[in-house]
Formats: structure tokens, C-alpha cells, sequence
């Protein structure tokens, strides 16, 4: 599915993006499951009647830096609490305490099941390699590091933009634009010429605010439509999509790897 068919093909880019989690290694999941037994329990305590649910994580928490999706999700439910500090613990009540207690579940979570990139993602890096396009991890997510180590990804991607990273520098976070576009300065390029991936809306519409030459959704549950009208120029439910595209033809053009040629095979069926 395409939403701007003179989007640059990713044959034409010279450099990729990559959103972390959703995008490269299934840990969206984990982080869901992390949120979910948080705000079960917050929402209990405060006596909220409307359950936390996963449409929650995609309008609150996806993709934000990990406070702002706490503010945001307490806000929704009518629940003021006070900003805190960073270094409060997992058990006060501040929006920092709240998302501190998350990042400890997450970890625990982390460390019990494991994690393994997607196929289909790692099919791609490794071709986008062996073609020696530069590619960086681009995460709101202040674990970047320790899933890309997990999941045996520490040493393919020359740069890492993350949230540890966001905080030292201080990098505006998605829906704003600066973090991609501190990836793309990090690899030697201006936006123009870089593809990005991404699953969150909050992700998509930073890239398409940065002006990025193809930004391509990811639809891993929010649906291809929310993907399309925060930018994205196509969706794929699984990059293996354009692995397949790249690879099934010795003679297939460079246009052939436009987002118009890719819709074909995927209208057949787009926090951290």
C-alpha cells in the first residue's frame, strides 16, 4: 500500500534507518506486555473504570520517548501526577516513577524470554550490507543497546541514535523529526537520500517531518491507514516484502523497488 508514488525507491537511497522495536526485533511485544502490567495496576490503584487496553499503547506510548507516553496515557484517563526526576524509583508515584517501574518489568521480561530479530528484518540488513549501504538504529527507547546486544545485533549497524543518547544530547524526541535526522548526520547524509523504517505513527510522522526520502511503515498491529496519513510513502506488514522484491530478479530496474511496484504484493492482504 502507497501513499506518494515520487518517493525515492530504496534501490536509490544511500542510507537506512531503522526504528528498533516493531521494526528490527520483535521487543514491541515485550514492551506491550511491560506496559500493560503497569497500568493494569496503576489504573486499579486510582480506580480507573476503562480498562488499560493495546489501542492504549498505540495513541500513549508507542514510539514516544518513555515519560512523555506516561503523561500522555495518565492525561487520557483523567490522572494528575506530579513530573518527578529521572532517578525516582519504581514504586513513587511521579510519571518518572511510573515509567522507571516499566523499564525494570521490561528488563526482567527481557532477560526471562529472550529476544531474536525478525527474519525478514534481518534478511534485509544483511543484503543492505553486503550492498555496503550504511544503516543506523534510530530508537525513543533508552534500551536500544542492551536488545541490539540480546538479540546479536551489536555490531551491524554503524551508529545508534537512542533515548540514552536523546537525553546527553538533547535531541527532541519522535514526533519530532531531530533524532532521525541526527541518524542521517551520524551516517554523512542529509534526509533526502535516507530511507526510513518504522512501525509507530509517532516514528512515521517524525520521518515525514524530515523531510527523509522514502519512509516506509511497518504495520505490526496499528493498520496501514493511521501509517499512511502520518507519512509514510508505503506500508509492508514485514520487510522480508522487499527482500523479496530486491532479490527476485537479477534483471529487476531500480524502479521495480518503488513504492508503486511493492503495493502489489501488499494490498493482497502498518515505546518504548
Amino acid at each position: 500500500m502507497t501513499r506518494d508514488l515520487a518517493a525515492l525507491s530504496l534501490a536509490e537511497c544511500e542510507a537506512v534507518l531503522f526504528d528498533l522495536d516493531g521494526v528490527v526485533t520483535p521487543t514491541a511485544e515485550v514492551h506491550m506486555k511491560a506496559w500493560a502490567q503497569v497500568f493494569e495496576e496503576e489504573f486499579a490503584k486510582h480506580g480507573v473504570t476503562v480498562p488499560y487496553s493495546d489501542a492504549d499503547y498505540f495513541a500513549s506510548l508507542d514510539g514516544k520517548p518513555r515519560y512523555d507516553g506516561v503523561q500522555s496515557l495518565l492525561s487520557s484517563r483523567g490522572i494528575d501526577l506530579p513530573w518527578g526526576s529521572a532517578d525516582d524509583p519504581g514504586d513513587a508515584e511521579t510519571v518518572c516513577g511510573i515509567g522507571n517501574r516499566k523499564n525494570a518489568v521490561f528488563a526482567a521480561i527481557l532477560e526471562h524470554e529472550g529476544v531474536a530479530p525478525y527474519a525478514g528484518s534481518l534478511d534485509l540488513i544483511v543484503q543492505l550490507a553486503a550492498r555496503g549501504i550504511p544503516m543506523a538504529v534510530v530508537s525513543s527507547s533508552k534500551n536500544a543497546r542492551p536488545v541490539l546486544r540480546a538479540a546479536g545485533l551489536g555490531d551491524r549497524f554503524d551508529a545508534v541514535v537512542d533515548g540514552v543518547t536523546a537525553v546527553e544530547e538533547g535531541i527532541p524526541g519522535k514526533p519530532a523529526p531531530d533524532m532521525f535526522l541526527a541518524g542521517a548526520k551520524r551516517l554523512g547524509f542529509g534526509p533526502a537520500t535516507v530511507a526510513v523504517f518504522e512501525d509507530a505513527i509517532s516514528g512515521v510522522a517524525a520521518a515525514h517531518a524530515g523531510e527523509f526520502g522514502l519512509v516506509v511503515g511497518v504495520d505490526r498491529g496499528v493498520g496501514p491507514e493511521p501509517l499512511l496519513a502520518a507519512g509514510a510513502d508505503l506500508v509492508v506488514q514485514d520487510l522480508e516484502e522487499l527482500v523479496a522484491r530486491d532479490t527476485s530478479d537479477s534483471d529487476v530496474s531500480d524502479n521495480d523497488m518503488s513504492g508503486s511496484d511493492i503495493s502489489d504484493s501488499t494490498d493482497q492482504e502498518e515505546v518504548r
